[in-house]
């Protein structure tokens, strides 16, 4: 088959971005006069989530710092709903890919299933679980990223009323939330939340929004009355600074990796445009006729969630696939399409081919082709050559690499360097 030729452009991205982020935690803890509920060795749990939040490291060591400045004593607990597997071993090994362990942060840190039921939410009448070490600190400081989810549409979306709803839950709150559906998950949150807050000493909130180039834009310190006006005024910024492929339509689109590092459905469905889950209609835009994903990233542990997003893969990807893992996330959510295993081809070349040859295009080389690194990083990318006008009307692309064939190694795989920061 003859490929169309392809060329690197780079996309400007709005670029807010704090010149010192880590100084900016201390200036919004500090502004929220906690001295007080810190001192006299009070045990204070900061949440530690599953995202490769930009300096997560870093900000939880300053928080811990702080605390200690004040007198308190910091411990990070796993908040990560079921990821992980839903294990303490598999929630440590997350962490610690995050660089949070206890050496580097300076405080334990204290990975772990075990939870609570605090009570019921009064509309929907969920139980409402929540970390034990939670309950028995004397504090908790929730750190979360503010973004767009992957799965409903809501006022407040990822942010700190989810880690506390669902991520201090850990496995059975994630089981108890997805249990209803996808329209209801955003109210339920907000409830949960509420009970939490209610239940538990929730001291301060530290919400972060990126830009899209994985830099931290914001970094604001809340107290819990603030967290659900603060999170959806919040919420509305960081999607205004969210990337995206900069085409509505496309005959394919080539994603190097997926990963949990990257989304938690592997590949961000606010990017790729499917949603893949039962009895909720499709977006209109984007329209990506075929998608094919090619690798999953060490950090996700082999949890391939939104492996169903795709049209096609490669055997590379589908060997270092845990199903044990995938199936619980998937599972656990409901999101069942989404852990369904496309076509496996054995090389790049055979999915590019392949995926082009479902379309039954006259002519293949005219193909209006993506070639991204994932769906966190999009500032680089490969386009094929019928884009050009697009790109070339685009006042927010250039192109920094002329024509190019599709690079392909001697075992016809992609050589996929330089595409990106991610």
């Amino acid at each position: 088959m003859k490929l169309p030729k392809i060329f690197k452009i780079r996309q400007n991205l709005p670029r807010p971005k704090l010149d010192n982020p880590i100084s900016k935690v201390a200036e919004e803890l500090e502004k929220l006069n906690l001295k007080e509920k810190l001192n006299n060795e009070k045990v204070i749990a900061i949440t530690g989530g599953s995202r490769g939040i930009a300096n997560i490291d870093l900000i939880y060591k300053e928080i811990a710092s702080f605390i200690k400045e004040k007198g308190g004593k910091p411990i990070i607990i796993s908040a990560m709903g079921s990821h992980g597997g839903g294990t303490p071993e598999g929630q440590r090994e997350v962490l610690a890919h995050l660089g949070v362990t206890e050496d580097k942060i300076g405080c334990p840190v204290i990975a772990s299933s075990e939870v609570e039921v605090l009570g019921k939410t009064p509309t929907h009448g969920i139980p409402v679980y929540c970390a034990k070490e939670a309950i028995a600190a004397d504090g908790i400081i929730v750190v979360n990223r503010v973004k767009a989810h992957t799965a409903f549409r809501a006022p407040r979306e990822s942010g700190l009323l989810k880690m506390l709803g669902i991520g201090l839950g850990r496995a059975p709150g994630a089981d108890a939330i997805h249990s209803r559906g996808t329209d209801e998950i955003g109210d339920i949150i907000l409830e949960l939340s509420r009970v939490v807050r209610e239940k538990v000493s929730v001291i301060a909130g530290l919400a972060i929004v990126e830009n899209g180039y994985e830099e931290t834009a914001v970094i604001e310190g809340l107290y819990p009355e603030d967290f659900e006006e603060g999170e959806a005024r919040l919420l509305k910024y960081a999607k205004e600074l969210m990337p995206s492929v900069p085409f509505d339509e496309l005959d394919l689109l080539i994603v190097n990796e997926m990963g949990k590092n990257y989304s938690g459905t592997g590949m961000d469905t606010n990017v790729i445009g499917r949603w893949r889950i039962h009895g909720v209609e499709e977006p209109e835009r984007p329209n990506f006729k075929r998608i094919a994903v090619l690798d999953l990233t060490d950090a996700s542990h082999g949890n391939a969630n939104g492996i169903g997003l795709a049209d096609f893969t490669t055997k590379r990807l589908f060997e270092k696939v845990n199903f044990k893992s995938t199936y619980l996330n998937c599972l656990t959510t409901g999101f069942t399409l989404r852990g369904m295993i496309p076509i496996v081809l054995n090389s790049d070349k055979e999915v590019i081919e392949t995926s082009l040859k479902t379309l039954y295009l006259e002519k293949p080389e005219k193909a209006k082709i993506a070639w991204i690194k994932n769906t966190l990083f999009l500032d680089k990318m490969y386009c094929s050559e019928s884009l050009l006008p697009f790109v070339e009307a685009n006042p927010n692309l250039e192109i920094v690499e002329g024509l190019m064939d599709f690079p392909f190694d001697g075992e016809n795989n992609l050589i996929r360097e330089n595409l990106g920061n991610g």
